[in-house]
């Protein structure tokens, strides 16, 4: 490959090393020790990891506006719209990720540089070499469309159930709309959520660590690319393993091997397979469940040890309920997300509504008010708490970082503002002004005022477009809910989307709001599941676009791409993945609708997630006020959002007067989040993943620190990258994706008619 264009390290890396000292306080736990400490900083904040783990050297001459970008880009995009949403009613679900698609953009924009020729047409494909830029702009245009919207969800319901078609102009302007009101809400905190160091998204430096890697040149990076490609190939090859010929390692128990026949050891020990157990000192050797939420070599130790905290209490607090048959939980299983009937039979909830699939109070007195499995109530007593704690804890720890979200609010600014506005939006220059002291800019961001903006008006004008044809599209789809309502969720959402992406950048963890909008979105609208979907896709959606969002422009951010183009990238994509999410899910459903409304479905077609989706608004939008009510069955749920806005107060005064034992290290939103982290899925991972979190971003980045700054994140990568593709080989290969599934035989390392680990299957 020609190496005119990489960008080049400044002396071999060298520059990273000369003013570097350490700056430790003296007896943390983060107080560096040993040989390598002399040479290399220990990284101890985002502007250091920021600065030091990527590169912050910037090529302009790099230009991503290249037909073969665009091409790439609209394939890729087309290819992840259309498997996400092909995927949503199968039984298997196959996620192309963000370092998925950074792997196959890389792959195939190489091979268009190697293979095509530079003369006459063909020019357009292959300009020259593939550059960082390019890539960067096909990763966050293909990240936009790779996902299933979930206004196809909303749509697929009413058909499915409700026998509701809303005609194709306003289910598209559903999904438009529903998809692209995050972005505009998330566009205008750019300068809050995205453009400060303190703004990190630890979750993207693995990607930004392979991107650098590829495109650098000098010893050093050949050497991390050896260090990448070495590290892919082995895990590549020993996902087979975990995955397909040895599945007891994904959860090694000692204790299910030497008890198999326990109930309690399988509801403690247990954790292989879906809903077994806590997998409490399980070893977990498949690394797609040991970064299936989060990579653990990326995310910070404060967030880590929050966590983990956290994790802990989940176990405590699941024993207790569940053994001392807290909400009579030893009536049903002890991990589980249906509703029931008292006596553990799954809750038949077609029979409680009428002939406008509308809750019947009448037909709710005959069959009785459902029941959740302990460990579930639990979990929304959890998620409230977290989601009450995040408010309190930003504004007591993290004040001054969102200050400027209400200090605008002024006569001065806003006459200011009045007096300077063009309504020529599309003439803006993007200029923008630079204060005379630079320094204390983010380094990167200070590298991107060179490029022209995506200004402000052309965000307001996203957020101003979606909110005006979301309010026409809720009366032309016959959503239930009314103008004010919409209203109501528009406003939670701009709220939410300050505090829980602003948690989500400085820790890596998001925050789901969707059970908490579900519950008010009930009591607003009570025996209207439709409304509350509508309520959900306008407000929990909207923090979630707008997350991913702030994320991709993180990526352009520390790629250095250009603003305009990731704001191009996005709304292409966004668009174009949106209109293929609808034909698809349309040419679907009138084609398989049977099979979609069958309890089972089949090894093909599944409606396991329409439906989980249709029972959750029934269960929030119908029976919201029987439940969750003061002196109901379930009255603490809501209550506990209101105790979590006091959760944080004992630590930060705690910290104030005793600073020396560090409640700064706890983060009391994750720690309440963990306390249910164990409430669904395989929980086989926790004890590898706190293993080598603590190895990576504590033992390795104090005792290790130059082999943490140059490679930490890099085998982060190389690790998930391997494994990624790997399991979208499997998927299609053996795992049924492609129709028909072939288990590995039997055999004792894999129990195909049991839990992997030996555990009694309960």
């Amino acid at each position: 490959m020609a190496t005119t264009e990489r960008i080049t390290s400044v002396a071999d890396d060298k520059s990273f090393h000369v003013e570097e000292k350490p700056h430790c306080v003296k007896g943390d736990t983060e107080t560096p020790t040993g040989e390598d400490t002399d040479e290399v900083v220990v990284l101890q904040n985002e502007r250091d990891i920021a600065t030091h783990v990527i590169s912050v050297d910037d090529d302009p001459n790099l230009n991503p506006w290249t037909f073969r970008a665009f091409f790439i880009g609209i394939g890729l995009s087309a290819f992840g719209g259309s498997l996400a949403q092909i995927y949503y009613f199968k039984p298997q679900t196959v996620l192309v990720s963000v370092m998925f698609l950074g792997i196959i953009s890389y792959v195939i924009g190489l091979a268009m540089e190697t293979f095509i020729p530079r003369h006459g047409l063909f020019r357009y494909l292959n300009p020259g070499p593939f550059n960082k830029k390019e890539n960067a702009f096909i990763i966050i245009m293909a990240s936009a469309a790779a996902n299933s919207a979930l206004g196809t969800e909303v749509l697929a319901v009413q058909r499915l159930y409700y026998n509701i078609v809303p005609n194709t102009g306003s289910s598209i302007i559903l999904l438009f709309s529903s998809q692209l009101l995050g972005y505009g809400i998330g566009g205008l905190m750019r300068g809050i959520l995205l453009y400060p160091s303190k703004m990190l998204y630890p979750v993207v430096l693995p990607l930004l660590s392979m991107l650098d890697a590829f495109y650098r040149d000098g010893i050093g990076a050949r050497r991390k690319l050896k260090v990448f490609y070495f590290v892919f190939s082995v895990i590549f090859v020993w996902e087979i393993f975990p995955e397909w010929i040895f599945p007891l390692l994904t959860g090694l128990s000692i204790f299910c091997l030497a008890v198999p026949n326990n109930a309690t050891v399988s509801r403690l020990f247990g954790g292989s397979n879906g809903n077994e157990g806590l997998g409490l000192l399980s070893l977990c050797f498949d690394w797609q469940y040991i970064s299936a939420a989060l990579n653990p070599m990326s995310i910070p130790l404060k967030a880590q040890l929050s966590s983990f905290i956290g994790y802990l209490l989940c176990i405590i607090v699941f024993v207790v309920v569940f053994y001392n048959n807290i909400w009579e939980s030893q009536n049903f299983p002890f991990l589980s997300q249906l509703l029931f009937y008292e006596n553990g039979t799954v809750y038949n909830q077609t029979l409680i509504m009428d002939s406008n699939y509308e809750v019947d109070p009448a037909l709710v007195a005959a069959q009785g008010l459902p029941f959740y499995a302990g460990t579930w109530v639990v979990n929304l007593l959890a998620t409230n708490l977290s989601l009450g704690a995040t408010f309190t804890h930003l504004l007591l720890w993290n004040k001054d970082d969102l200050r400027a979200a209400w200090t605008w609010i002024n006569m001065d600014t806003l006459r200011s503002w009045r007096a300077n506005f063009d309504w020529k939006f599309w003439k803006h220059s993007g200029k923008r002004e630079v204060t005379a002291n630079t320094g204390d800019l983010d380094p990167h961001y200070r590298e991107m005022l060179k490029y022209p903006d995506a200004p402000n008006s052309w965000y307001f004008l996203t957020f101003i477009l979606s909110f005006i044809l979301g309010l026409v599209v809720i009366y032309k789809t016959d959503s239930t809910l009314p103008w004010w309502g919409f209203i109501i969720a528009v406003l939670l959402a701009i709220v939410s989307i300050l505090f829980f992406t602003a948690l989500y950048a400085i820790t890596g963890i998001s925050l789901s709001i969707q059970t908490l909008v579900q519950m008010i979105a009930g009591y607003l609208q009570n025996g209207k599941p439709m409304a509350n979907m509508f309520f959900v896709l306008y407000s929990y959606n909207a923090v979630s676009q707008a997350m991913l969002l702030l994320r991709d422009l993180k990526i352009a951010q520390y790629a250095k791409l250009p603003p305009r183009a990731a704001f191009t990238a996005q709304i292409i994509g966004t668009l174009l993945g949106a209109g293929l999410n609808y034909e698809l899910m349309d040419s679907i459903i009138d084609n398989q609708r049977e099979i979609l409304l069958s309890v089972q479905g089949t090894n093909i077609w599944s409606g396991q997630q329409p439906q989980a989706y249709n029972s959750q608004a029934i269960a929030w939008g119908g029976l919201a006020r029987e439940l969750f009510s003061s002196g109901q069955r379930y009255q603490w749920v809501p209550l506990s959002y209101i105790i979590g806005l006091a959760v944080p107060l004992p630590f930060w005064i705690i910290h104030r007067y005793w600073p020396k034992l560090r409640m700064d290290y706890c983060y009391t939103p994750i720690i309440c989040a963990y306390i249910s982290c164990l409430s669904v899925g395989i929980n086989s991972s926790a004890m590898s993943y706190y293993s080598i979190a603590f190895l990576s971003q504590w033992w390795l980045r104090t005792r290790y620190p130059r082999w943490f700054k140059e490679y930490n994140y890099l085998v982060g990568a190389a690790l998930d990258g391997g494994t990624q593709v790997m399991i979208f080989m499997l998927s299609f290969a053996v795992q049924g994706a492609g129709g028909t599934s072939h288990l590995f035989p039997e055999w004792w390392g894999a129990d195909q008619n049991g839990n992997y680990d030996h555990c009694l299957y309960l």
